[in-house]
């Protein structure tokens, strides 16, 4: 690939394959395409069996790459008077919950896949559709945001859609750029397979290891409880030692708390009873405690066993949920002794850190897709 950033040349992206040349061709969707709308199917209408549909709300949910490979719903209504996609077909949500998150265009590569309402459907005379799935969810999302309207709820209508300037070189460069991104799609999607193998064999390991066994051990007899006076508002964007809350790191000071490990948990909110195994030097803020284990006790041991404790009965409170060391502590958890729970965490923290490399190389793949996304088209 040729890097174009020092080229001062109309409608050429930074970034581009070294076979093709000249200026991309600028336009709107409504030239190049015709935009119509599905028709209604609900979810109450879906089924096991019968023709594969799509539902608006799935675009969010169930497909994640602009090129769908699979149709995972079904239903048994009569079709004939439904709509069917044409293979190259893009789809893309006329509602949602917000003007930038509507902007989540696929493409349907298959005929007869049933399309249902709150879809527009941009049916491209000459072009890629996949092309204009990246195109229209990476460049152009600004622009779709701009159209959409409403509030509480924002709608996406097909004639605003058709005044959205888009930008295309040949097709054959189309099908190139598609077939590049698609591949980085798939070794994504492999990749959070491979994840979510580690998550569920470490889940199948505890349940059987630990959780199924006989309770036999008070969390207060092996876990003290420390709080944290900290609050976000005294958090800095950058320092020295992190700040642990609610969603990980929230930011850093210059002054650690604590030096060691420690198992924190958030006692409030929605994510409240989540645990996080932490090391080293660090601060936490007041929405978690910090528990630290007893003498006999292998705190990594019980960070395993706690993932899979139930704080439900311990709850407190209705709008904003809240759990307290003093309720859940006299709770019981399986432990065994010392060496054998050191021996567990241990085996378990292998496979911990084997997901934690995968989780690393996704990272590496998603900005390399957000770098080509944001170089290879105008």
């Amino acid at each position: 690939m040729a890097d174009n950033k020092d080229k001062k040349v109309l409608n050429v992206p930074h970034l581009r394959f070294p076979e093709f040349s000249g200026e991309w061709v600028e336009t709107t969707l409504g030239k190049i395409s015709e935009i119509t709308k599905g028709s209604g199917i609900s979810k109450d209408q879906l089924s096991e069996q019968g023709s594969p549909c799509i539902l608006y709300g799935e675009l969010y949910t169930k497909y994640k790459s602009e090129i769908i490979d699979e149709v995972y719903s079904r239903t048994e209504l009569d079709s004939s008077s439904l709509v069917k996609s044409k293979a190259n077909d893009v789809i893309i949500p006329c509602s949602g919950e917000t003007a930038i998150d509507i902007s989540t265009a696929r493409c349907v590569p298959f005929d007869n896949i049933l399309l249902g309402g709150d879809l527009n459907i941009i049916r491209l005379k000459h072009d890629d559709g996949g092309f204009f799935a990246y195109q229209l969810n990476g460049a152009r999302k600004k622009d779709i945001a701009r159209v959409a309207q409403g509030v509480s709820v924002v709608h996406l209508y097909g004639e605003n859609l058709k005044q959205i300037r888009v930008y295309h070189p040949n097709i054959e460069e189309q099908k190139k750029i598609t077939r590049l991104l698609s591949l980085i799609d798939e070794r994504i999607a492999t990749q959070n397979k491979i994840i979510e193998k580690l998550e569920t064999l470490i889940k199948g390991i505890v349940e059987t290891v630990i959780s199924s066994q006989k309770p036999n051990t008070l969390i207060k007899n092996c876990l003290e409880c420390n709080s944290s006076t900290l609050q976000e508002s005294q958090v800095a964007e950058t320092g020295t030692f992190p700040v642990y809350g609610a969603t990980d790191i929230s930011g850093y000071t210059e002054t650690a708390g604590i030096n060691g490990e420690s198992i924190l948990i958030i006692k409030d909110g929605s994510g409240v009873g989540t645990v996080k195994f932490v090391s080293g030097e660090y601060s936490y803020i007041g929405t978690l405690n910090s528990l630290t284990a007893k003498d006999g006790y292998c705190l990594k041991y019980i960070y395993f066993a706690l993932q899979r404790f139930s704080f439900e009965p311990y709850k407190t409170g209705m709008a904003i949920p809240h759990i307290y060391f003093k309720d859940y502590g006299k709770a019981k958890i399986y432990c065994p002794s010392f060496s054998l729970q050191t021996l567990i965490a241990q085996k378990l923290s292998l496979i911990e850190n084997k997901m934690e490399v995968e989780k690393r190389i996704i990272l590496c793949y998603q900005l390399q897709r957000s770098y080509l996304l944001s170089r290879m088209f105008i």
